[in-house]
Protein backbone atom coordinates (compact mmCIF):
# COMPACT_ATOMS: atom_id res chain seq x y z
CA UNK A 1 0.00 0.00 0.00
CA UNK A 2 1.51 3.45 -1.01
CA UNK A 3 0.37 6.74 0.40
CA UNK A 4 1.85 10.62 -0.27
CA UNK A 5 3.16 9.98 -3.95
CA UNK A 6 4.71 6.84 -3.48
CA UNK A 7 6.12 7.46 -0.09
CA UNK A 8 7.23 3.70 1.11
CA UNK A 9 5.61 1.99 3.47
CA UNK A 10 6.86 -0.74 6.39
CA UNK A 11 4.14 -3.35 6.33
CA UNK A 12 3.29 -5.03 9.86
CA UNK A 13 1.65 -8.23 9.89
CA UNK A 14 0.88 -7.65 13.74
CA UNK A 15 -3.06 -7.69 13.45
CA UNK A 16 -4.17 -4.13 14.54
CA UNK A 17 -1.38 -2.15 14.99
CA UNK A 18 -0.57 1.50 13.23
CA UNK A 19 2.87 1.87 11.39
CA UNK A 20 4.54 5.34 10.46
CA UNK A 21 5.29 5.88 6.84
CA UNK A 22 7.97 8.22 5.96
CA UNK A 23 6.03 11.04 5.78
CA UNK A 24 4.51 10.84 9.13
CA UNK A 25 1.12 9.70 8.25
CA UNK A 26 -0.26 7.12 10.50
CA UNK A 27 -1.62 4.31 8.35
CA UNK A 28 -3.94 1.25 9.75
CA UNK A 29 -3.96 -2.09 8.88
CA UNK A 30 -6.08 -4.47 8.67
CA UNK A 31 -6.15 -7.25 11.50
CA UNK A 32 -4.35 -10.43 9.42
CA UNK A 33 -6.11 -13.82 11.62
CA UNK A 34 -3.19 -16.08 12.62
CA UNK A 35 -2.20 -18.95 10.33
CA UNK A 36 -4.23 -22.09 10.45
CA UNK A 37 -3.17 -25.67 10.32
CA UNK A 38 -4.45 -28.82 10.57
CA UNK A 39 -4.08 -31.00 13.40
CA UNK A 40 -6.17 -33.89 12.21
CA UNK A 41 -5.77 -34.13 8.65
CA UNK A 42 -8.13 -37.05 8.49
CA UNK A 43 -11.24 -35.41 9.02
CA UNK A 44 -11.54 -31.69 7.39
CA UNK A 45 -13.50 -29.89 9.55
CA UNK A 46 -11.06 -29.96 12.48
CA UNK A 47 -8.86 -26.90 11.73
CA UNK A 48 -7.35 -25.65 15.30
CA UNK A 49 -5.11 -22.27 15.50
CA UNK A 50 -1.73 -22.85 15.91
CA UNK A 51 -1.83 -21.19 19.62
CA UNK A 52 -3.99 -23.64 20.49
CA UNK A 53 -2.31 -26.79 22.57
CA UNK A 54 -2.49 -30.66 21.24
CA UNK A 55 -4.42 -32.05 24.65
CA UNK A 56 -7.41 -29.15 24.36
CA UNK A 57 -7.30 -30.31 20.77
CA UNK A 58 -7.90 -34.28 22.11
CA UNK A 59 -10.45 -33.11 24.61
CA UNK A 60 -12.36 -31.48 22.14
CA UNK A 61 -14.36 -33.12 19.48
CA UNK A 62 -16.69 -31.99 16.80
CA UNK A 63 -20.13 -31.89 16.40
CA UNK A 64 -20.54 -32.30 13.16
CA UNK A 65 -18.34 -35.49 10.74
CA UNK A 66 -17.08 -38.85 9.84
CA UNK A 67 -16.71 -40.75 12.85
CA UNK A 68 -14.05 -43.42 12.65
CA UNK A 69 -13.92 -45.95 15.72
CA UNK A 70 -10.61 -47.88 16.62
CA UNK A 71 -12.37 -49.66 19.69
CA UNK A 72 -12.08 -53.22 18.26
CA UNK A 73 -8.62 -52.95 18.99
CA UNK A 74 -9.64 -53.96 22.55
CA UNK A 75 -10.27 -57.77 20.78
CA UNK A 76 -6.33 -58.35 21.21
CA UNK A 77 -6.91 -57.58 25.62
CA UNK A 78 -8.32 -61.25 26.12
CA UNK A 79 -5.89 -62.98 24.16
CA UNK A 80 -2.78 -61.03 25.60
CA UNK A 81 -4.24 -61.96 29.08
CA UNK A 82 -4.60 -65.54 27.95
CA UNK A 83 -1.66 -65.69 25.67
CA UNK A 84 1.05 -64.02 28.05
CA UNK A 85 0.16 -65.50 31.20
CA UNK A 86 -0.29 -69.47 30.28
CA UNK A 87 3.10 -68.80 28.42
CA UNK A 88 4.72 -67.21 31.54
CA UNK A 89 3.79 -69.55 34.00
CA UNK A 90 5.05 -72.62 31.55
CA UNK A 91 8.33 -70.71 31.43
CA UNK A 92 8.29 -70.75 35.18
CA UNK A 93 7.86 -74.06 35.44
CA UNK A 94 10.58 -74.80 33.10
CA UNK A 95 13.21 -72.24 34.71
CA UNK A 96 12.18 -74.16 38.11
CA UNK A 97 12.62 -77.63 36.97
CA UNK A 98 16.17 -76.75 35.30
CA UNK A 99 17.19 -75.12 38.55
CA UNK A 100 16.21 -78.15 39.95
CA UNK A 101 13.49 -76.11 42.55
CA UNK A 102 10.53 -78.43 41.46
CA UNK A 103 10.49 -82.13 39.68
CA UNK A 104 8.94 -82.37 36.41
CA UNK A 105 5.46 -83.37 36.08
CA UNK A 106 6.11 -86.44 34.77
CA UNK A 107 7.39 -87.55 37.73
CA UNK A 108 5.74 -89.61 40.13
CA UNK A 109 8.14 -91.35 42.07
CA UNK A 110 9.22 -89.30 45.37
CA UNK A 111 11.40 -89.74 48.36
CA UNK A 112 11.38 -89.30 52.06
CA UNK A 113 14.67 -87.99 51.73
CA UNK A 114 17.76 -87.07 48.95
CA UNK A 115 21.54 -86.99 49.37
CA UNK A 116 23.35 -84.31 47.99
CA UNK A 117 22.33 -83.80 44.30
CA UNK A 118 24.50 -85.20 41.46
CA UNK A 119 22.81 -84.11 38.29
CA UNK A 120 24.07 -82.23 35.90
CA UNK A 121 22.84 -78.03 36.22
CA UNK A 122 20.04 -77.81 32.94
CA UNK A 123 18.85 -81.35 33.61
CA UNK A 124 15.69 -82.07 35.95
CA UNK A 125 16.66 -83.77 39.14
CA UNK A 126 16.67 -87.60 39.45
CA UNK A 127 15.84 -87.36 43.31
CA UNK A 128 12.11 -86.05 44.32
CA UNK A 129 10.66 -85.18 47.78
CA UNK A 130 7.29 -83.43 48.84
CA UNK A 131 9.31 -80.18 48.72
CA UNK A 132 9.75 -80.43 44.99
CA UNK A 133 6.19 -81.08 43.99
CA UNK A 134 5.46 -79.34 40.84
CA UNK A 135 2.88 -76.66 42.25
CA UNK A 136 2.32 -73.72 40.79
CA UNK A 137 3.03 -71.75 43.65
CA UNK A 138 6.48 -73.54 44.28
CA UNK A 139 7.63 -72.64 40.73
CA UNK A 140 7.58 -69.45 41.44
CA UNK A 141 9.28 -69.52 44.97
CA UNK A 142 13.27 -69.28 44.38
CA UNK A 143 14.92 -66.46 41.75
CA UNK A 144 15.10 -65.88 39.19
CA UNK A 145 11.95 -67.93 37.94
CA UNK A 146 10.38 -65.69 41.09
CA UNK A 147 11.26 -62.45 39.50
CA UNK A 148 9.15 -63.85 36.07
CA UNK A 149 5.87 -65.46 38.31
CA UNK A 150 5.75 -62.04 40.10
CA UNK A 151 5.57 -59.95 36.67
CA UNK A 152 3.30 -62.57 35.33
CA UNK A 153 1.08 -61.98 38.58
CA UNK A 154 1.20 -58.55 38.29
CA UNK A 155 0.34 -57.97 34.87
CA UNK A 156 -2.38 -60.50 34.53
CA UNK A 157 -3.94 -59.01 37.64
CA UNK A 158 -4.14 -55.50 35.37
CA UNK A 159 -5.19 -57.15 32.33
CA UNK A 160 -7.81 -58.99 34.44
CA UNK A 161 -9.07 -55.75 35.72
CA UNK A 162 -9.54 -54.42 32.12
CA UNK A 163 -11.22 -57.46 30.89
CA UNK A 164 -13.87 -57.20 33.61
CA UNK A 165 -14.34 -53.68 33.16
CA UNK A 166 -14.98 -53.61 29.48
CA UNK A 167 -17.60 -56.42 30.05
CA UNK A 168 -19.40 -54.82 32.88
CA UNK A 169 -20.17 -52.46 30.45
CA UNK A 170 -20.91 -54.36 27.03
CA UNK A 171 -23.84 -56.33 29.38
CA UNK A 172 -24.75 -52.58 30.32
CA UNK A 173 -24.93 -51.76 26.59
CA UNK A 174 -27.14 -54.66 26.42
CA UNK A 175 -29.77 -53.16 28.94
CA UNK A 176 -28.82 -55.68 31.33
CA UNK A 177 -27.76 -54.26 34.53
CA UNK A 178 -28.37 -56.50 36.98
CA UNK A 179 -26.85 -58.25 40.30
CA UNK A 180 -25.31 -60.81 38.15
CA UNK A 181 -23.31 -58.38 36.11
CA UNK A 182 -22.37 -56.48 39.01
CA UNK A 183 -21.22 -59.43 41.12
CA UNK A 184 -19.11 -60.98 38.30
CA UNK A 185 -17.45 -57.29 38.18
CA UNK A 186 -16.60 -57.04 41.78
CA UNK A 187 -15.22 -61.04 41.92
CA UNK A 188 -12.92 -60.42 38.57
CA UNK A 189 -11.56 -57.39 40.35
CA UNK A 190 -10.93 -59.95 43.46
CA UNK A 191 -9.46 -62.35 41.77
CA UNK A 192 -6.80 -59.92 40.58
CA UNK A 193 -6.35 -58.85 44.17
CA UNK A 194 -5.41 -62.46 44.97
CA UNK A 195 -3.35 -63.15 41.97
CA UNK A 196 -1.31 -59.60 43.02
CA UNK A 197 -0.63 -61.32 46.63
CA UNK A 198 0.06 -64.94 44.92
CA UNK A 199 2.49 -63.41 42.16
CA UNK A 200 4.24 -60.89 45.36
CA UNK A 201 4.51 -63.66 48.14
CA UNK A 202 6.12 -66.41 47.62
CA UNK A 203 5.23 -69.91 49.37
CA UNK A 204 8.54 -70.60 50.91
CA UNK A 205 8.75 -66.72 52.43
CA UNK A 206 5.39 -65.43 53.17
CA UNK A 207 3.18 -68.56 53.33
CA UNK A 208 0.14 -67.39 55.15
CA UNK A 209 0.16 -64.21 52.70
CA UNK A 210 0.32 -66.79 49.78
CA UNK A 211 -2.26 -68.68 51.10
CA UNK A 212 -4.67 -66.11 51.46
CA UNK A 213 -3.98 -64.37 48.16
CA UNK A 214 -4.54 -68.37 46.72
CA UNK A 215 -7.67 -68.64 48.90
CA UNK A 216 -9.51 -65.29 47.37
CA UNK A 217 -7.93 -65.37 43.83
CA UNK A 218 -9.06 -69.19 43.08
CA UNK A 219 -12.65 -69.07 44.39
CA UNK A 220 -13.22 -65.76 43.43
CA UNK A 221 -12.27 -66.77 39.71
CA UNK A 222 -14.48 -69.78 39.57
CA UNK A 223 -17.35 -67.59 40.75
CA UNK A 224 -16.14 -65.07 38.06
CA UNK A 225 -16.62 -67.80 35.11
CA UNK A 226 -19.51 -69.22 36.49
CA UNK A 227 -21.37 -65.60 36.30
CA UNK A 228 -20.42 -64.61 32.95
CA UNK A 229 -21.75 -68.04 32.00
CA UNK A 230 -25.23 -66.83 33.06
CA UNK A 231 -24.87 -63.47 31.10
CA UNK A 232 -23.75 -64.87 27.92
CA UNK A 233 -26.97 -66.81 27.46
CA UNK A 234 -28.70 -63.64 28.65
CA UNK A 235 -27.55 -61.79 25.92
CA UNK A 236 -27.26 -64.43 23.36
CA UNK A 237 -28.96 -63.52 20.23
CA UNK A 238 -27.29 -65.69 17.15
CA UNK A 239 -26.56 -69.48 16.97
CA UNK A 240 -22.67 -68.30 17.54
CA UNK A 241 -23.59 -66.76 20.60
CA UNK A 242 -25.13 -69.88 22.03
CA UNK A 243 -22.26 -71.62 21.00
CA UNK A 244 -20.02 -69.62 22.37
CA UNK A 245 -22.15 -70.37 25.72
CA UNK A 246 -21.99 -73.95 25.46
CA UNK A 247 -18.15 -73.86 25.74
CA UNK A 248 -17.85 -71.23 28.13
CA UNK A 249 -20.49 -73.84 30.43
CA UNK A 250 -17.80 -76.52 29.27
CA UNK A 251 -14.72 -74.61 30.96
CA UNK A 252 -16.68 -73.66 33.81
CA UNK A 253 -17.25 -77.60 34.78
CA UNK A 254 -13.71 -78.51 33.68
CA UNK A 255 -12.47 -75.87 36.14
CA UNK A 256 -14.88 -76.62 38.90
CA UNK A 257 -13.79 -80.32 38.86
CA UNK A 258 -10.12 -79.37 38.56
CA UNK A 259 -10.90 -76.88 41.89
CA UNK A 260 -12.17 -79.54 44.29
CA UNK A 261 -10.06 -82.23 42.93
CA UNK A 262 -6.93 -80.05 44.01
CA UNK A 263 -8.24 -78.79 47.09
CA UNK A 264 -8.98 -82.27 48.29
CA UNK A 265 -5.81 -83.67 47.52
CA UNK A 266 -3.84 -81.10 48.58
CA UNK A 267 -5.03 -81.59 52.26
CA UNK A 268 -3.67 -85.28 52.27
CA UNK A 269 0.36 -85.49 52.74
CA UNK A 270 0.59 -88.44 50.23
CA UNK A 271 2.81 -87.86 47.69
CA UNK A 272 1.36 -89.07 44.99
CA UNK A 273 -1.88 -87.20 45.66
CA UNK A 274 0.25 -84.30 46.51
CA UNK A 275 1.88 -84.73 42.37
CA UNK A 276 -1.94 -85.05 41.45
CA UNK A 277 -3.29 -81.46 43.53
CA UNK A 278 -0.69 -79.94 41.55
CA UNK A 279 -1.49 -81.51 37.93
CA UNK A 280 -5.32 -80.09 39.10
CA UNK A 281 -4.12 -76.78 39.61
CA UNK A 282 -2.30 -76.72 36.53
CA UNK A 283 -5.07 -77.79 34.56
CA UNK A 284 -7.73 -75.23 36.78
CA UNK A 285 -5.35 -72.11 35.59
CA UNK A 286 -5.11 -73.13 32.30
CA UNK A 287 -8.78 -73.31 31.72
CA UNK A 288 -9.64 -70.37 33.51
CA UNK A 289 -7.04 -68.42 31.53
CA UNK A 290 -8.64 -69.84 28.45
CA UNK A 291 -12.16 -68.72 29.56
CA UNK A 292 -10.82 -65.13 29.55
CA UNK A 293 -9.28 -65.81 25.91
CA UNK A 294 -12.69 -66.22 25.00
CA UNK A 295 -13.87 -62.51 24.98
CA UNK A 296 -12.68 -62.42 21.67
CA UNK A 297 -15.20 -62.75 20.52
CA UNK A 298 -17.29 -60.30 21.89
CA UNK A 299 -14.66 -57.27 22.07
CA UNK A 300 -14.68 -57.16 18.57
CA UNK A 301 -17.67 -54.96 18.71
CA UNK A 302 -16.19 -52.37 21.32
CA UNK A 303 -17.20 -49.15 20.43
CA UNK A 304 -16.94 -45.91 21.81
CA UNK A 305 -21.01 -46.41 22.80
CA UNK A 306 -20.00 -49.66 25.18
CA UNK A 307 -17.51 -47.67 27.62
CA UNK A 308 -19.62 -44.65 27.81
CA UNK A 309 -22.51 -46.93 28.70
CA UNK A 310 -20.77 -48.08 31.59
CA UNK A 311 -19.33 -44.54 32.76
CA UNK A 312 -22.83 -42.92 32.04
CA UNK A 313 -24.43 -45.57 34.59
CA UNK A 314 -21.70 -45.20 37.40
CA UNK A 315 -21.10 -41.49 37.13
CA UNK A 316 -23.69 -38.94 38.36
CA UNK A 317 -23.56 -36.81 35.10
CA UNK A 318 -24.36 -40.26 33.70
CA UNK A 319 -28.01 -39.71 33.06
CA UNK A 320 -28.10 -35.79 33.01
CA UNK A 321 -25.60 -36.60 30.22
CA UNK A 322 -27.41 -39.13 27.85
CA UNK A 323 -30.73 -36.71 28.25
CA UNK A 324 -28.91 -33.76 26.93
CA UNK A 325 -27.13 -35.39 24.00
CA UNK A 326 -30.67 -37.43 23.09
CA UNK A 327 -32.27 -33.93 23.13
CA UNK A 328 -33.49 -32.60 20.33
CA UNK A 329 -32.59 -29.69 18.13
CA UNK A 330 -29.75 -28.78 21.04
CA UNK A 331 -26.21 -28.16 20.96
CA UNK A 332 -24.62 -28.01 24.26
CA UNK A 333 -20.60 -27.86 24.60
CA UNK A 334 -20.74 -29.72 27.34
CA UNK A 335 -22.62 -32.57 26.18
CA UNK A 336 -20.30 -33.06 23.38
CA UNK A 337 -17.26 -33.18 25.71
CA UNK A 338 -19.17 -36.06 27.41
CA UNK A 339 -19.75 -37.97 24.11
CA UNK A 340 -16.58 -37.77 23.32
CA UNK A 341 -14.94 -39.12 26.75
CA UNK A 342 -14.00 -42.53 26.29
CA UNK A 343 -12.57 -42.25 22.54
CA UNK A 344 -10.30 -39.16 23.56
CA UNK A 345 -9.30 -41.39 26.62
CA UNK A 346 -8.73 -44.41 24.40
CA UNK A 347 -6.66 -41.70 22.10
CA UNK A 348 -4.15 -40.67 24.81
Amino acid sequence: MNTGGGTENYNNHEAGRTTPNKTGVGVSFKATPPRLFRFFPSSPDRVVSRKQHPVSVLLSCPSSGPRVSLMTAWIILPVSLAAFSITGIWIVYAMAVMNHHVCPVENWSYNETCSEEKAERGFPKTCCTIQHIPLISKCGSFPPESCLFSLVGNVGAFMVVMVCLLRYAQIIEHSQHCWTNTSSMMCGFTNAVGLVMVGNFQVDHAKTLHYVGAGVAFPAGMLFVCLQCVLTYRVAVTPLDYLMAHVRVALSIGSLIALILSGAFFIHESFVLQHAAAICEWVFTVLILVFYGTFTYEFGSVTRDTLMAGIQRNLPLGGGASRELKAPGRSSTTSTQLNCMPENIAML
